[in-house]
């Protein structure tokens, strides 16, 4: 079969690359990642391997300094302010993220977000020598503060420079480079590699050279164009983006796309977070990011983590494979958000998300049935063990990529940034609040912990069912038209019609 024949009955994310005239896309997108959501994964995994030496090394500092030890509780405090010190940056950089793409751009705000990492990979390489823990609290946050920043703005800057057709692809990479961050700093967190006791401020250091990659590559790529046309009105440059972008194709029905968009929003001026809460025009694109942004964290994916060294040594697992075996649940990501890669352009967006949350709040059951027969039943173990692959399954294949499209295509270019920065804080927020409750939940429920991640699981899989539009294929103004008109009938039905002007005037 040729590879043409083969695209048009599978319309996959590879076949469109496969007949592309030029690769700029492909390069920007790499660009844009491996300092962007890369970051994201990658900081989060590296701070596990060490977690033991540091704690050593805070109460090291602290004989030297006063001359008597910390005890155990207060070691593990000040632990608890170093792992939270990267949501609560996370959460800042998701504040900042859209000023900084209003008034710097996507690209540039991309560029200067490399400086928190810098900064950050300074403070913990020199920690040690420095013999101060706080510097390691200080790098975490500034570590935070990056990832926040790349979290919102990556996959606004992917997807406006991409075509129509590859837009929840090409935005879909952002997921991809998240779970190849994770993957590969538990690879570089192996003792035989960067995790052993000498090396560990050179692994926390270490997230310097996908920074240094970034600042080398990315200024070669063009600007979002429909930044550059519809915020800074700079035709010329988004035709000359465009071009880069695209290659040799045809630009008119493109161009003129966006030039009705920007017809749409004009005189408009980029909007605040508050300003889309007191907007009943945008409600319901307000409830979908909340509630999917919600999810993506209070899902109990990140949690399942929690559990896999218990459950893998339950399994009869050795304790110095384990690491091994725990790389297997960050590949199960990066293999599942790469598949969603290539078909969500293909299959769309509800079944995705629909699919994920209905297959999660099944293997939530199976795992809660499994712990609780553990000690009783021999193969239980493995029965856990295979619930844990699962459900990282399930999560990869819609919701840990398809909740970060969303926001740009259901809002339009002045409400994008804003829509991200509420979005960002939602996800922040709600990892500190799993990361500080979840001890509690398994000490409370024991077995059945994972009962408030069910409820999350089929509430939201209940919300896509009735409530979430498909945009796959369709262009952000009949995205907008489409939210528009249920707008309107929710507006209507409570009484709020004035007439056609009204709808003249309202913004999407």
């Amino acid at each position: 079969m040729s590879v043409e024949s083969f695209c048009v009955r599978k319309p996959s994310v590879v076949c469109h690359f496969l007949q592309l005239q030029n690769k700029i896309l492909i390069l920007t997108i790499c660009a844009a990642g491996i300092g962007g959501t890369f970051q994201y994964g990658y900081n989060i995994s590296i701070i596990n391997a060490p977690a033991s030496y540091i704690q050593m090394f805070m109460n090291t500092t602290w004989l030297e300094r006063m001359g008597v030890p910390l005890e155990s509780n207060v070691i593990l405090l000040l632990w608890s302010f170093t792992v939270s010190a990267y949501p609560l940056g996370g959460l800042t950089g998701a504040v900042v993220a859209g000023p900084m793409a209003i008034m710097l751009g996507r690209k540039m705000s991309l560029l200067l977000n490399n400086v928190f990492v810098i900064i950050a990979a300074t403070l913990s390489g020199f920690s040690r020598m420095a013999k101060s823990f706080e510097m390691i609290m200080l790098s975490r946050f500034f570590t935070g503060v990056n990832a926040g920043v790349s979290m919102n703005i990556q996959p606004m800057y992917l997807a406006e420079s991409a075509p129509k057709k590859l837009r929840g692809a090409v935005a879909l990479t952002s997921a991809s480079f998240t779970a190849l961050g994770l993957v590969l700093g538990q690879v570089v967190g192996l003792r035989e590699l960067l995790g052993g006791e000498e090396n560990w401020p050179l692994l926390l250091a270490s997230n310097v050279v996908p920074a240094l990659i970034q600042l080398t590559a990315l200024p070669w790529f063009p600007e979002s164009p429909r930044y550059l046309l519809i915020d800074r009105g700079d035709k010329e440059s988004c035709i000359s983006a465009l071009q880069k972008l695209r290659g040799t194709s045809d630009l008119s029905a493109e161009l003129e796309e966006m030039l009705a968009e920007q017809a749409a929003v004009k005189g408009q001026r980029a909007k605040n977070p508050w300003e889309l809460f007191q907007n009943p025009a945008l409600r319901w694109q307000l409830v979908s990011i909340v509630v999917l942004s919600s999810a993506m964290q209070l899902c109990g994916n990140d949690s399942m983590y929690f559990y896999a060294a218990y459950v893998f040594q339950e399994a009869g697992i050795p304790q110095d494979k384990i690491p091994y075996v725990v790389i297997g649940t960050g590949s199960c990501e990066l293999i599942t958000s790469v598949t969603c890669n290539m078909i969500i352009d293909y299959a769309g967006r509800r079944p995705l998300l629909l699919g994920g949350y209905i297959f999660m709040a099944g293997w939530a059951i199976v795992f809660m049935v499994a712990l609780s027969q553990q000690t009783q039943i021999s193969w239980m173990p493995y029965l856990s063990m295979a619930c844990i692959f699962a459900y990282i399954l399930s999560f990869g294949i819609g919701p840990a990529g398809v909740t970060g499209v969303l926001p740009t295509e259901v809002f339009d270019q002045m409400s994008r940034p804003a829509a991200y920065m509420i979005c960002g804080s939602l996800l922040w927020f709600n990892l500190f609040l799993v990361g500080t409750a979840f001890p509690f939940i398994v000490k409370s429920l024991a077995h059945f912990c994972y009962i408030p991640f069910l409820v999350v699981c089929v509430c939201t899989a209940l919300y896509v069912w009735f409530f979430l539009p498909e945009t796959k294929g369709k262009s952000f103004l009949e995205i907008s038209e489409e939210f528009r008109k249920r707008n309107f009938r929710t507006r209507s039905r409570a009484g709020f019609y004035k007439g056609p002007e009204e709808i003249k005037t309202t913004t999407l």
